[in-house]
């Protein structure tokens, strides 16, 4: 199963989504370089992009592990994992 998800940002181009944080909120980057980070949320009136430093990046992501394991979602945790060691190191 394919679970890539896409944006295409009015400045920045197409974006990949890193992970989901919430129900309304992702963590993107953008997709070749991955050196800019986006919080992207979702509203009823559209998506709102705030930039987020790498670090700042980072830390929802790890964040976001900690979540997991802590719910025994051992797959996802797995995954994001990889993401993160591909992503930031």
């Amino acid at each position: 199963m394919n679970t890539e998800n896409y944006l295409n940002h009015p400045t920045f181009g197409l974006l990949f989504r890193i992970c989901l944080l919430e129900e309304h909120q992702e963590v993107f980057t953008t997709l070749y370089a991955q050196r800019l980070f986006f919080l992207v949320t979702i509203e009823a009136s559209g998506m709102k992009f705030e930039p987020v430093s790498r670090s700042e990046a980072r830390l929802l992501l790890e964040t976001r592990l900690r979540f997991l394991r802590r719910n025994g979602q051992y797959q996802e945790y797995d995954r994001l994992q990889k993401i993160l060691q591909a992503t930031f190191q």
